[in-house]
């Protein structure tokens, strides 16, 4: 980072101060993934019974966020310096760029294993790919600049870049909301997560299906269950874990199981045919 903005004020390149730019928020970013993965690895209380998944969620979505930011100050800078390009050396700008482009192939390389499956990992790789693709279009923009004199390829490249780091940014922050708005996981299908459930032998309906994600990787499921008045309920909910298990992945369940009787029995009907809460007395 220090040594890119001191190059892009040596060889007067926006190209690298952007670069720079974004390495200092990956600092933070970094910073915020490191932190919100020690908070997250610290147990439940009685006041966070699911302790503090959370935070990586949240440190995801401020990344999303900066990233943003970052991205349209820069194409705001390269739109100023398009109007009057200012001289560049190409060959030290290129340079310069080269160093960058090693160093975030070796971040890239360690963040590698974790960004597929954890939110809070994979902000962290969105900032080491973008600085990528930025030292990989500084060094473009440098040789254009050196060999035929294209001073637009500092400003160009530079909005080419913040345009793909909007993109994955954007999808960064719409997975976080979802997951803070406990929605659905996006690789869940909510309908076939219903029809695993009712084709459990011995299940006679489900309804009250709730199905989100805590943390990265976690996800959880409620659901009422009904089954016959001769079925254990042990073998039932046995039968219906191993199934959601194998399907979809998900460990953390909370199911309230009711016979169907017992249904019948809690369920009062309205002169309009709706459930209701309180008893209707009928004739």
């Amino acid at each position: 980072m220090i040594a890119e903005a001191l190059g892009g004020w040596w060889t007067n390149s926006l190209a690298l101060i952007a670069d720079a730019g974004h390495m200092l928020t990956d600092v933070g970013a970094l910073t915020l993934t490191l932190t919100a993965i020690w908070f997250g690895s610290r147990p439940a209380t009685e006041r966070k019974t699911f302790g503090y998944y959370r935070l990586e969620i949240l440190a995801a979505f401020v990344n999303g966020i900066a990233l943003v930011l970052l991205s349209i100050w820069i194409i705001y800078e390269a739109f100023l310096r398009w109007q009057s390009p200012p001289a560049i050396n190409g060959v030290r700008l290129g340079a310069i760029a080269l160093g960058g482009l090693i160093v975030n192939i070796v971040a890239a390389r360690l963040l590698r294993g974790g960004h597929k499956h954890d939110l809070n990992i994979r902000a962290a790789w969105l900032h080491v790919m973008g600085d990528m693709l930025g030292s990989i279009a500084a060094i473009a923009a440098g040789v254009l600049i050196a060999l035929a004199g294209w001073l637009w390829a500092d400003p160009l490249s530079s909005v080419l870049i913040s345009l793909i780091i909007i993109y994955g940014a954007w999808r960064l922050i719409v997975e976080s909301v979802n997951v803070l708005l406990e929605g659905t996981p996006a690789h869940i299908s909510l309908s076939a997560v219903e029809t695993a459930i009712l084709e459990t032998d011995g299940v006679g309906g489900v309804h009250d299906l709730h199905v989100w994600t805590i943390s990265s990787g976690k996800e959880a499921l409620s659901a009422h269950i009904t089954h016959q008045a001769s079925i254990a309920h042990s073998d039932l909910l046995a039968a219906v874990r191993d199934r959601l298990h194998e399907r979809f992945g998900i460990d953390h369940l909370t199911i309230q199981v009711e016979t169907q009787d017992l249904e019948a029995e809690a369920v009062y009907i309205c002169e309009t045919g709706t459930k209701c809460f309180e008893p209707v007395k009928r004739g």
